[in-house]
Parts: structure tokens; sequence; C-alpha cells
């Protein structure tokens, strides 16, 4: 073989494709046993808005409204059109390739191996980085619970992570510990409980807008943009945060009763609760407390913190924070269940060890791999700050998502036979724009972010030539299809 076709052969390499057929034929398959479809549409819509609501509004308003001011209310539409444009590809995707690996999927059956695994890459920074970060905020409720109905809270050493004045925090960690239990109980009983959690989540949102309502004030809202475009749009990266997890029903692919049929739905109609949700929740927030009174506050709890200004009373805070503390609990689940099955698709591809493919015959959960990822996650949780945590979260996702963008063009240029339940609307304008918005966001994030981002793809690329590569099924498998 001369040195040009060498290098030939190694650019095919990274770019076959995996075929859908067989991508949907292996789906629910493990090593030691299959995945139970168990899952109803409500249970998948529950599932996404589990994931996603709650993790802006609870934890990351706080640090957006100073960058924003009162127009922090047009920085959540702004990044719900740019989750809109991404759902709406994620929806069709969703509905033709119906698995557990939801972008990574979708990038192995389009734009080929390499690609998926840059996806599946960063995808770990959206789920198990975003569990830890929110497990972080979950932490700052359950002090404000405390304070509010017993008078007492956590001391810092053991609450805070290292650099925010602690040394570990161990509520992060018992919050990741009581979904990686359900989880390991089995996906009915943990759609069961997050269905339970996602009711009780909004209720309390919708008790907060109750409240904070009747503190309006208008003169709080009369600086509404005092950054003007740039803060508005520096706030809606950051806010992007708040729509990470949308996406999930769509790790539920392979135990869903009616894939084909519910995942687009479940996507859609998750995005469309989560933003009317949130749009209500921040103005109300801003119209009760002064915007800058959010910076000086320093809470991770802003929400108890509005409440506590606006009324001059324990018990509404006390109220929410009780409400937060079970609420969050959801997204904790949610997510950690949307990261095991994608390294359960990727393990099943032979890019991860197969640890993560063995199913119990018993529980038809793939344990280990909840074990492992719990593990990861809890380490996270306890040592690294909320901050740091956010914009990593934020930067993976939105390349994840202007992949899913890029994916449904080639799909559809490639495969225009495939059976689709659901089509994005404006094809091509619709994908399109999916991927100036999520880029237009990226770009929105600091040097600092970018450079970790950099970095991560870097150690991504490692494992992937080091290990990925040389175990690929693909390669030793029936031939995959390389782009054309």
């Amino acid at each position: 073989m001369t040195a040009g076709t060498a290098r030939e052969s190694f650019a095919r390499s990274l770019l076959r494709t995996k075929p859908v057929d067989r991508i949907v034929a292996e789906g629910g398959q493990g090593e030691g046993g299959e995945l139970k479809r168990t899952m109803s549409l409500l249970q998948l819509t529950l599932f996404s808005v589990g994931a996603t609501l709650g993790t802006g509004i609870f934890v990351v308003l706080g640090e957006a409204v100073p960058l924003a001011g009162p127009a922090v209310v047009l920085s959540f539409v702004l990044a719900a059109v740019t989750a809109l444009f991404s759902a709406l590809s994620y929806a069709e995707l969703a509905g033709t390739i119906p698995v557990s690996g939801s972008s990574y999927s979708y990038a192995y059956a389009t734009l080929g191996e390499l690609v998926a695994w840059v996806c599946g890459w960063c995808l770990l920074l959206e789920y198990a980085v975003s569990v830890s970060a929110v497990a972080v905020g979950w932490g700052s409720y359950l002090n404000a619970f405390f304070d509010s109905a017993f008078g007492f809270t956590i001391p810092a050493a053991i609450s805070n992570p290292p650099g925010e004045g602690g040394i570990v925090n161990v509520p992060a960690v018992i919050v990741v510990l009581f979904a990686t239990l359900l989880l390991l109980r089995g996906t009915s009983e943990s759609a069961a409980a997050n269905t339970i959690m996602v009711f009780l989540k909004i209720g309390v949102l919708l008790f907060f807008c109750a409240v904070a309502f009747t503190a309006f004030e208008s003169r709080n809202l009369e600086s509404f943009a005092p950054m003007g475009w740039a803060g508005l749009s520096a706030a809606g990266s950051k806010v992007f945060f708040s729509y990470i997890g949308f996406d999930a029903a769509s790790t539920a692919g392979e135990e869903a009763k009616n894939p084909r049929r519910d995942l687009p739905l479940a996507i859609i109609f998750s995005l469309v609760i989560v933003t009317v949700i949130y749009v209500l929740v921040g103005l109300a927030a801003v119209a009760a407390m002064h915007w800058e009174r959010f910076e000086l506050s320093g809470s991770e709890a802003s929400l108890a913190q509005v409440l506590d200004e606006a009324t001059g009373q324990s018990w509404p805070s006390m109220i929410l924070s009780l409400g937060a503390v079970i609420a969050i609990a959801s997204v904790v689940l949610t997510v950690m269940y949307g990261q095991t099955r994608i390294l359960f698709a990727m393990s099943r591809d032979g890019l991860v060890p197969r640890v993560f493919q063995k199913v119990s015959p018993g529980r038809r959960v793939p344990v280990a791999n909840t074990i492992i990822v719990a593990l990861f996650i809890g380490i996270l949780a306890a040592v690294i700050p909320l901050g740091r945590l956010v914009d990593a979260t934020s930067i993976g996702t939105l390349f994840a998502f202007a992949l899913v963008s890029v994916g449904v063009i080639v799909l559809r240029r490639t495969r225009p036979d495939l059976p689709r339940s659901f089509r994005t609307p404006l094809f091509p304008l619709t994908p399109l724009l999916g991927v100036a918005f999520c880029l237009y966001l990226m770009v929105g994030l600091g040097g600092a972010t970018w450079t970790v981002f950099l970095l991560w793809i870097l150690v991504g690329l490692a494992a992937y030539f080091l290990y990925g590569r040389r175990r690929s099924r693909l390669a030793s498998g029936p031939a995959g299809r390389s782009l054309p």
C-alpha cells in the first residue's frame, strides 16, 4: 500500500458512517440483556421537562441578571429561539433514528465516526457536568430551607466546594446518591418518581410567580437593558444552560413504547413548557427585586432571596426552598439517566469500554454504567465550583446542537427515502439558523471557556485515536459507509 493510499484509507475510516437501519436494529440490545420499553408520551415529555426545568431558574438566574438587568427576560427568549431551531432538528432525527444515543447516534449516521465521537465527548459536558453543576446549586437551596425553617445552616466546610469557602460539597454528593438509587431500581420507577417531582416543581414555580407579582414594582423595569444588546446577548449565552436537557427524551429512544411518534412530540412539548415558565419566573423576579440586588446578594439560591426581600417574611422562601430541594433532584435524576444511555450506545459501538453496555437481566438497566457515572458526577459536584461548570457545559452543548442541525441536512441528502415521523419545517433554513444561533451564543462565552473547551476536545481526540478507533465495531464488523 502506498503512502497516498494509506492516507486516503485513514481519512475514509474517520468518515465512515453507521447505517441507519443497523443503528435502529440494534436498539435496546446490550450485553447480557435488553432495555425494557415502558415510557409513554407523558413520561417522555416530563423526562425532558424534568431534565430542563429548574437548572437555570433555580441556579443560574442570579448570575445572568447582573449581565442584562431586567432584559434577562429577553435573554431567556433568545436562548429559547436557539433551542427551538435545534429542537426541530432533534425532533426529525429522533423520529427517524429512535435510539438511546441522542445526537451521538445521529452524528454517527450522518457525519461519520470521528464527528460522532467528538459529539459524544461533548455530551459528557452537557450531561455529566451539568448534573454536577445542578447538584452544587441544590446544596444552596437545602441551606436556604434549613435557615428559614430551623435557623441553622450546614457548615460551609462541608456544603461548599474548594475555592468557595469549603472543603467538600456533601449535599451535592447526597443528591447524586439519591438519583443513583432510583435509577438502579429501574426505568419505570425512575419515570414515576420524576413525574411526581416535575409536577411539584411546576407548582413551586407558579407559587413563586404568584407571590413575587404581589410585590411588582414598575420602577424596577425602568432601566430595562442597562448593558444594551451586549449584556442581553451575554446573559443569553449564560442562561442557555437552563435549556440544556430538553433533548433528554431522545436518550430514551430504546425504552419508549412508541418512539417514532412520541420522541418528536416530547421534545417540542417540553421546550414550549419550560420557555413559558422561564419567561414568567424571570419577569416576576426582576419586577419584584431591583436587578442590582441580584449581584449584591451573592447567593445561588436567588429565587429564595427574591421572596425574602419582596415579602419581608421567611415562610414563602421556606416553601420555595423546600420545593427546589425536591424538584432539582429531578434534574439530577433525568440527566444522569441520559448520560448512562448515551454511554450505553457508545459502548455498543465499541468506542468506550464494554462495561457501559452490560444490562442487568433482572432490572433491565445498565447497573455498572450507572454506578460509574454516579462516581464521576459525585466527585465533580463535591469539589468544583458552580460557575466553572456552567459555561463549560453550555459551550459543549451548543456545539452538539449545531452538529444535530447539520446532521438533518446531510441525512435529507444521503437518505431521502427514510421514513420520517416529523420533518423540520422551512428546510433547510431552520437547521441553518440552528447552526448560526448556536455559533453566535458560543462566541458570547468567554475566552477562558473556549480554552477549556478546546482542551476538552483535544483530550477527547486523544482518547479516540488511542482507544475508540482501534476498537470500533464498525471497523471490524459489517462495513460502514463513507461520506461521498
